[in-house]
């Protein structure tokens, strides 16, 4: 069985990882989970937001017995210090929705006491305008955001396993993203209704194309790290056995 087990949201964000892994669907609690394995780790991507994030990683810990979870993805930066494309391992995972602080395992790897492992995620529950970016770096110190990570983190706590949060990059702390949260149906991006809303505003569509680039340039730039990395335990040396006893 694989020791490592890589959440992620969306399968876009680790294609360049597990684009050539064999997969396998299977139904976990009445909902169908699609597992990309190798030899060395597998990965999920069950839909966007806590629950998703919650509900893969439960089903993955069933199916694999893994001894350390990644919350793997792309990131809004909160700080101008960070640029699309930047990878970071925070030290510290937050849950905006009750202010719950999740440490990770990097302070144990020979990464922990560079500056992109001294960061602080915070997980918000919807996709943060600028000016809900301002707040979250004010309110909690947090250099970026995302929507999974503190989920994830509650299930490795819960299974007494090790946690990891590695984000990219893919949108800058002044970049204002276009409405987008009420086209999440239940973890899903409704990519039709969206394209469709996009279609009548010619306004937004530079800033789509620029998003659509900088979230690939993101997703290549995880997943060089967890290729080269993490899964070949370089990144996290010492952490898995930590776990075992």
């Amino acid at each position: 069985m694989p020791k490592i087990a890589i959440i992620a949201a969306l399968e876009r964000e680790v294609r360049p990882l597990v684009k050539n892994w064999p997969a396998v669907t299977v139904q976990h609690e009445g909902h169908a989970f699609t597992f990309y394995e190798s030899d060395y780790a597998v990965a999920v991507c069950d839909g966007i937001g806590a629950e998703a994030a919650r509900r893969a990683a439960e089903a993955i810990i069933v199916r694999y017995s893994p001894e350390l979870l990644i919350s793997a993805g792309v990131a809004g930066a909160l700080v101008p210090e960070l640029c699309v494309g930047e990878t970071i391992f925070p030290s510290t995972v937050i849950d905006t929705q009750d202010g719950s602080r999740h440490q990770t395992a990097i302070r144990n790897a020979a990464l922990g006491g560079s500056s992109l492992a001294r960061t602080v995620l915070a997980s918000y529950p919807e996709i943060a305008s600028v000016a809900q970016k301002q707040q979250l770096a004010k309110s909690y110190g947090a250099h970026a955001v995302d929507m999974e990570a503190a989920a994830v983190a509650r299930a490795a706590q819960a299974h007494h396993l090790g946690f990891l949060a590695i984000k990219a990059i893919s949108d800058e702390s002044d970049f204002e993203l276009p409405e987008m949260s009420r086209f999440i149906r239940d973890g899903k991006f409704q990519t039709k209704p969206f394209i469709l809303h996009v279609a009548i505003r010619p306004w937004l569509w530079l800033k789509m194309i620029r998003l659509a680039r900088n979230t690939q340039l993101a997703s290549h730039s995880l997943c060089a790290w967890l290729r080269e990395s993490a899964l070949t335990n370089t990144i996290v040396p010492g952490t898995i056995s930590r776990y075992q006893s």
